[in-house]
């Protein structure tokens, strides 16, 4: 495999939920390159796959020397292949959510990301309904469906999404902003994750902290890792949600009570907060780099052999005709 030590070339093999990887938008002062076209596999360094698109890998032909990665930022649950070992043994390294990936990509945001939340004010809370909700997918796993069910017969929710969907959006819909500025005008968010999992912390809760409003939250059982203390309302805490929106209805009726969630914005971030998002502070796809770049630099002379096909010869026709099927019915 004639890869460049100076400059690996890493090939995303796979689209990102059927859309290319935006390679253009990538920021890594390490030397090296990156591309989106397959016929250059057998001289790239590394290759990306991108687990929840399995359908299109099983065509990938394996050279001697290459690194093969698996990325996701999904939950096992959600997607059953990343939590195959069978599969993911066809993999040298994983880049995912969580902290024991070789390259740990969190949705933590960086620094910056909470020093702009914590120099803005935190908005009047304007709307009559204590809860917000903006949840469009029905997985489950969580049992998140379950609980807006319940929590709906004791207190009330406004949900934006498709899912439980009791209100709308007035005037124009910019996506994200106005999602934020929604938010922003409740005194609870609802942030519910599909799957309980031990690192699967996503955007839900800090969407909720831009916005400057509590988040409710459901998901990850270490989610204290990832976020201030005392800045949110862990719903696995209550017995069930009847006992969760009595609470809730306390924390409105008491102002100070409420207020205390919102302590931590003038306190220092803990250090082990701090100490992770340092972690993380240059992208995953900059970590993917420096590690490609190490690996390179302990192997030994380029190794030889063929080329394979990890997935086998049956996988390999059936990916491939799919793959035709799609291009004959665009």
């Amino acid at each position: 495999m004639p890869a460049d030590a100076t400059e690996p070339l890493i090939l995303f093999y796979t689209t990102l939920f059927g859309k290319p990887v935006d390679i253009a938008s990538i920021q890594c002062d390490l030397p090296g390159r990156w591309t989106l076209d397959k016929r250059r596999i057998a001289e790239a360094a590394a290759v990306v796959f991108h687990i929840p698109d399995y359908r299109e890998i099983g065509d990938a032909w394996k050279y001697p020397g290459q690194y093969w990665i698996g990325w996701t930022m999904e939950s096992r649950q959600n997607y059953k292949r990343f939590a195959d070992p069978d599969y993911m043994r066809h993999f040298d390294f994983t880049m995912t959510h969580e902290r024991r990936s070789d390259i740990w990509t969190p949705y933590l945001p960086r620094a910056c990301w909470w020093d702009e939340v914590l120099a803005k004010p935190v908005a009047a809370k304007t709307e009559a309904a204590p809860l917000v909700l903006f949840q469009s997918a029905p997985l489950n796993h969580s049992r998140r469906v379950d609980l807006v069910s319940e929590l709906a017969r004791h207190i009330g929710v406004d949900s934006y999404g498709r899912h439980f969907r009791n209100r709308t959006i007035e005037g124009p819909d910019l996506g994200r902003t106005t999602k934020i500025e929604t938010v922003s005008r409740y005194r609870f968010c609802l942030a519910l994750e599909n799957s309980s999992e031990t690192d699967y912390v996503t955007e839900k809760i800090f969407d909720a902290f831009e916005a400057g409003t509590v988040p409710v939250y459901l998901g990850a059982p270490n989610v204290d890792e990832y976020v201030p203390p005392n800045s949110y309302i862990n719903a696995a805490d209550f017995s069930d949600a009847a006992d969760l929106a009595a609470y809730l209805r306390h924390l409105v009726e008491t102002p100070d009570a409420f207020e205390a969630y919102f302590a931590w914005r003038s306190l220092p971030l803990p250090e082990r907060l701090v100490a992770r998002m340092e972690e993380v502070e240059a992208s995953g796809f900059c970590r993917l780099m420096k590690l490609v770049h190490q690996q390179m630099q302990r192997r030994p002379a380029p190794q030889a052999g063929r080329a394979r096909l990890p997935f086998g010869l049956r996988s390999y026709l059936r990916t491939r005709l799919r793959k035709w099927r799609k291009k004959v019915s665009a």
